[in-house]
């Protein structure tokens, strides 16, 4: 699968669609008191870079976001990768992106939360193998929760 990806708005059709299919998926994963989803208009917000990646022809296929809290710390948010796209690199790409942008900035810390059943394997391996670590909650994440696994990279060094 070839890709490219750039910041974008997360209002266009495509990128909601994007983001529907994100939270489908994840409410089939994880109760819906324990998810954490923005929503594309909280996603537009200043705070936030999207990150689309779209194949050839174009079509949506992937994206991340960079939301910026203050005191140096930047959360990952809204990783997703199409099914037909998965194991392409795209995600592990989207991270590295992410993580630059976050470091051109400044900031000295990338957290993130996602689930804790198998289904998020595959997003724990890509976290892992960018130096995430696993940690406990953060800002304001529900702490022991059986249902949420959090990470943060620390980009001091």
């Amino acid at each position: 699968v070839s890709f490219s990806i750039a910041t974008e708005t997360p209002l266009s059709d495509d990128v909601r669609a994007l983001v529907s299919a994100l939270n489908t998926w994840a409410l089939d994963q994880t109760p819906r008191e324990f998810t954490h989803h923005m929503t594309v208009d909280q996603m537009s917000q200043a705070d936030t870079t999207v990150f689309i990646a779209r194949d050839a022809s174009g079509k949506a296929i992937g994206m991340g976001a960079l939301k910026r809290h203050g005191d140096g710390l930047g959360e990952v948010k809204r990783m997703y990768t199409m099914p037909d796209a998965r194991s392409s690199g795209l995600a592990g790409q989207i991270v590295a992106k992410i993580e630059n942008t976050a470091r051109q900035e400044g900031l000295q810390r990338l957290a993130l939360e996602t689930g804790a059943v198998p289904g998020f394997a595959a997003a724990w391996r890509v976290y892992e193998r960018a130096g995430f670590q696993r940690c406990g909650a953060f800002l304001d994440y529900p702490p022991d929760s059986p249902h949420n696994i959090y990470y943060e990279k620390l980009l001091t060094v």
